[in-house]
């Protein structure tokens, strides 16, 4: 089977391109893959961050062929005939934000047009946290075009079936992410982050409201009442900066949570998870999160917020501990438990027998069974 995929891929940056790299490297065991990436992601005025480009290292990605601009409709064609021209079996996309549906949608169509290819989507969210008009429409367009999907989450898989009942689909967990390298000793990692022997919390990813830092930043106010500990927030705002860290000020935690503002290389990301006792996820609301999984890959327990997809993945006094979201006192007391409990040891061998279960073989395998399905279908007729 021959499978291109169509999405973000380094050069350009971010957990979505370290994700089809991974994609990428399983299916190319036993396929050829090629991939295809944006030239132009976003317009600067809806990119929030500081560059698009990745400026780490590429952790064995090799460049994609750049080919597609996200609002020039010209490169939707001329992307479509290239594509084309290769002739594959499976044109694979990615799909997150409905800001792409009309690219993906118009590349989809004319691509397949009159070919036996088959297209599928991948689905991090079918509709956004932060929604806007037309988002419903936008995702139509592209699903329209699709053959089928992979879903990654109940919550997500909902989402789905409300807006096309009759979709082919397969629900897959999010696999782990493995790019970045194995995890070092504690002590190693904190000493090269200047820190010391104490309790340590990791908030990771980009930063935008319906992260939960806010709540976060409150439930820490409430439990260095009691114990000392230290935050570690490590991510670039995609939100103001500046109020994150006058509340910071305001309720006295300068010393108690430490900002790493910007967007983190990818060599760097070992040593602050490899640091942390636990991953903080405060989400107010979520389909899925790839933290859950970067948090896995090196065996660290997940506190997270009750919300979409992430119960799916953290389980409750096994792999971590949820509360509802918006609650900063039962965040408190969650990780209050957490270190009198001992928690971290507890759930270190839970989260190595669960990780198992997130494998990149398991979904590469059900992306050739949904194309060999969707194959069969055709011969009978059906859509």
């Amino acid at each position: 089977m021959y499978t291109i995929i169509v999405s973000t891929a380094y050069p350009l940056r971010g957990g979505i391109a370290h994700y089809n790299a991974l994609l990428a490297a399983e299916l190319g065991k036993n396929h050829r893959v090629d991939t295809i990436t944006f030239k132009r992601q976003y317009p600067a005025f809806l990119f929030p961050g500081k560059t698009q480009r990745e400026s780490g290292d590429a952790m064995h990605a090799s460049p994609a062929p750049q080919l597609i601009d996200s609002v020039n409709p010209w490169t939707w064609f001329t992307t479509a005939r290239e594509i084309r021209g290769r002739k594959p079996d499976m044109l694979i996309f990615k799909y997150w934000l409905p800001f792409f549906g009309p690219c993906f949608g118009t590349i989809a169509r004319l691509a397949k047009r009159g070919r036996p290819t088959r297209v599928l989507f991948i689905c991090d969210n079918v509709l956004p946290h932060e929604r806007r008009p037309f988002d419903a429409a936008l995702t139509r367009y592209a699903f329209a075009a699709a053959d089928a999907f992979i879903v990654q989450s109940e919550a997500v898989e909902h989402d789905l079936l409300k807006l096309c009942p009759t979709a082919r689909y397969r629900n897959i967990p999010h696999p782990l992410y493995t790019s970045f390298g194995p995890a070092l000793e504690k002590q190693e990692a904190r000493a090269a982050l200047g820190l010391r022997d104490e309790r340590i919390l990791l908030f990771f990813g980009y930063i935008r409201p319906y992260k939960g830092l806010h709540t976060l930043i409150d439930a820490m106010a409430r439990l260095v009442k009691h114990m000392p500990a230290k935050l570690l927030v490590v991510g670039e705002f995609y939100d103001s900066e500046p109020p994150y860290r006058e509340h910071v000020r305001r309720l006295g935690l300068e010393e108690s949570i430490i900002f790493h503002s910007g967007y983190l290389p990818n060599e760097r990301v070992a040593q602050f998870f490899s640091a942390a006792d636990a991953v903080i996820v405060p989400y107010t609301s979520a389909t899925q999160s790839g933290i859950v999984q970067i948090a896995y890959n090196f065996d660290k327990p997940v506190l997270c917020t009750r919300v979409g997809g992430l119960a799916e993945v953290v389980r409750e006094n096994r792999t971590g501990m949820l509360v509802p979201p918006d609650d900063p006192d039962a965040l408190a007391r969650a990780i209050g438990q957490f270190y009198a409990e001992g928690g971290e040891s507890r759930f270190t061998e839970a989260i190595r027998e669960e990780k198992r279960l997130y494998s990149w073989e398991h979904l590469a395998a059900a992306i050739v069974e949904l194309g060999a399905d969707t194959d069969n279908h055709r011969t009978h007729g059906m859509r």
